[in-house]
């Protein structure tokens, strides 16, 4: 028996593997977006009754609406981005789902589909395409290097770009490599890994390293851009809040013609020593306000890793705020 106040609303499938998709394994996504609204929603046959409160169960449907329209063109949604379509919905925003979620950047040899999952991932994915020079700034797990890596890749095979340069500062071994064992690339390479990573998943290795030996990737500390001229490449510089005033401008101006640069940093987790200030914090206010540079600054909002990363990150904006981050438990 439906209350008075309650609306009962029921939408089609077209079939199990569509449902499969969009429920997730063991419908966990279905016991989530019930959480979520408070209402009930009970799969029978070809159809999914949707029963609670009138305008949660509107929400609801219009949120499953998408959901399955998605599962037909073949996207499986992940448990990160179910919850963040939840949040759309509840925000009156679940027709920008389609918007976020069909954009493939590119398909993997596995062929898992690379897409921004967020607003802000979208709105980082149309400034990389549209401008030349481009700052993300957020967080751990918003997904900054991967998508730029992404776009990299997409548009090296596109015929847009010759080359791919990869790069950051080494700054957690200083100048003082020598320690490491092996020759100087095997020093760097723990800290280029996961940008190695990405280029692996991506690429595949085989493909990667054919890539690499003609020279067409390029993967290498920052202090190896001194001096050169980098023309129609695509450049990313990750870790950037690791980079000194002095660095930041030096790479910056190495950037040639059919070029295209993305700048990757995190200015709450700056390594450098005591006193050095971060080349990705001062650039904020040197280059803004110029046409053709983007600085795309992502939240917590943005996390598509385990959904307690965004916890922890929420949890030390207000340790910091409160002004304690300097004591110890």
């Amino acid at each position: 028996m439906i209350q008075l106040d309650e609306a009962e609303t029921r939408l089609s499938i077209e079939d199990n593997e569509q449902a499969l998709r969009v429920f997730g394994r063991h419908d966990q996504h279905l016991k989530m977006i019930e959480r979520s609204f408070g209402i009930k929603v009970v799969p029978r046959g070809n159809e999914l009754i949707i029963t609670g409160a009138k305008g949660e169960v509107e929400k609801v449907a219009t949120l499953f609406h998408h959901l399955l329209g998605l599962a037909k063109e073949g996207n499986s949604p992940s448990s990160s981005e179910v919850r963040y379509a939840i949040r759309l919905t509840q925000e009156g925003q679940a027709d920008r789902l389609d918007e976020i979620f069909s954009d493939i950047i590119l398909i993997t040899p596995r062929g898992k589909q690379i897409k921004p999952r967020t607003l802000g991932q979208r709105q980082y994915v149309e400034a990389i395409r549209r401008d030349a020079l481009v700052f993300g700034i957020g967080p751990a797990g918003t997904g900054k290097t991967f998508l730029a890596v992404a776009m990299a890749i997409a548009g090296f095979r596109n015929h847009e770009f010759q080359r791919i340069v990869l790069t950051r500062p080494a700054v957690e071994a200083g100048e003082k490599l020598g320690f490491l064992p092996g020759d100087i690339q095997e020093k760097v390479n723990p800290y280029l890994r996961p940008l190695y990573d990405a280029l692996f998943e991506m690429l595949g290795v085989e493909t990667f390293e054919k890539f690499m030996s003609k020279g067409q990737i390029e993967v290498a500390p920052l202090a190896y851009m001194r001096g050169r001229t980098l023309d129609d490449s695509f450049v990313i510089l990750d870790e950037a809040q690791n980079t000194t005033p002095e660095q930041m401008k030096m790479f910056l101006t190495r950037l040639g013609i059919g070029s295209k640069a993305v700048v990757t940093g995190d200015i709450t987790q700056v390594d450098l020593p005591k006193g050095v200030f971060s080349g990705l914090d001062q650039v904020r206010t040197v280059l803004k306000d110029i046409e053709g540079i983007s600085f795309v600054y992502l939240t917590d909002q943005d996390v598509v890793r385990h959904e307690l990363v965004q916890k922890i990150i929420k949890a030390y904006e207000r340790f910091e705020a409160d002004g304690r981050s300097g004591e110890h438990a």
